[in-house]
């Protein structure tokens, strides 16, 4: 089962496959949703300090009965923190939020503020220093391992040609309709691991006749379809819920997506409109 493998990052930490999302899921809620998680075998949970609910994730890594070392827990660095004393203020924040020790994985949420995401200003300056942050931390074991989110091909490279440790994952929207090929293979040819945040495309996927045909072929889900999907691209999943059974159903991916139907997969129209979340920058809409 995808929940009991695991990917090797670059600097050796070893990663589940398959993670819960928490986004959208509020501070009261979160608390159960990680416990229900674990009690199914989910130990990769996934938080931001822009979903406001890093302490419940705290509380329920704390209720849930599994030892700290056994999970693995991720955390973003807000998008508008950009310079190196405010993300090392913010870092520290987030581990007296949560009530930990440390921290398996923290990452740039995104390379621009979500008000300015897609203008022309990269913040390149900013993200090397929030970036020096997450070093420091890194080599002080504040945290097991560091990443991005959202970043482009020149945004990594900012990073890359400046560091002293070199990013492990790079957290980015990738699904069926909806797949960055070229940023996949340019992330991952650099050694980078690529995580896929909406597996589902926000549950639009829900609503395509073509990958319903394809998902009823395998006699699975929409949901787990698109799971296999990305984890046979070599992309870690990350479905957020707070629905056990739809946990349950998540991890459930032990099948394989013949060569002809991801091939099928891959080259299906593009997803332009992602309901009620189209507003959101990572979906193409403009934050005011």
């Amino acid at each position: 089962m995808a929940l009991n493998e695991t990917f090797t990052l670059n600097n050796g930490v070893m990663i589940p496959k398959l993670g819960l999302g928490t986004w959208m899921i509020d501070d009261a809620a979160v608390e159960q949703a990680v416990v229900e998680a674990v009690k199914l075998g989910y130990i990769h949970i996934d938080t931001a300090q822009a979903y406001a609910n890093e302490a419940g994730v705290g509380r329920g890594i704390k209720a849930c009965g599994v030892d700290r070392q056994s999970l693995f827990i991720t955390t973003k660095l807000a998008a508008e923190i950009k310079s190196y004393d405010d993300a090392a203020t913010s870092i520290q924040k987030s581990l007296d939020v949560m009530g930990l020790d440390y921290l398996d994985m923290m990452i740039i949420h995104s390379p621009q503020p979500w008000m300015e995401y897609g203008d022309e200003d990269r913040y390149l300056e900013g993200n090397r220093e929030a970036w020096r942050a997450l070093e420091d931390a890194y080599k002080a074991g504040k945290l097991r391992a560091i990443g991005v989110s959202n970043f482009q091909q020149g945004d990594l490279e900012n990073i890359l040609n400046g560091c002293t440790v070199k990013p492990m994952v790079n957290q980015i929207l990738a699904h069926i309709s909806n797949t960055p090929f070229e940023l996949i293979d340019y992330t991952q040819k650099q050694e980078i691991l690529v995580e896929a945040y909406s597996p589902i495309a926000h549950g639009e996927l829900m609503k395509n006749k073509e990958v319903l045909k394809i998902a009823e072929k395998y006699n699975v889900s929409i949901p787990q379809l698109s799971i296999r999907y990305d984890l046979q691209l070599g992309l870690l999943p990350l479905p957020k819920t707070a629905n056990p059974k739809h946990m349950a159903n998540n991890a459930d991916v032990n099948f394989t997506i013949s060569e002809e139907d991801m091939t099928f997969l891959k080259n299906i129209d593009r997803i332009k409109d992602y309901g009620q979340a189209s507003m959101m920058p990572v979906f193409g809409g403009k934050l005011k």
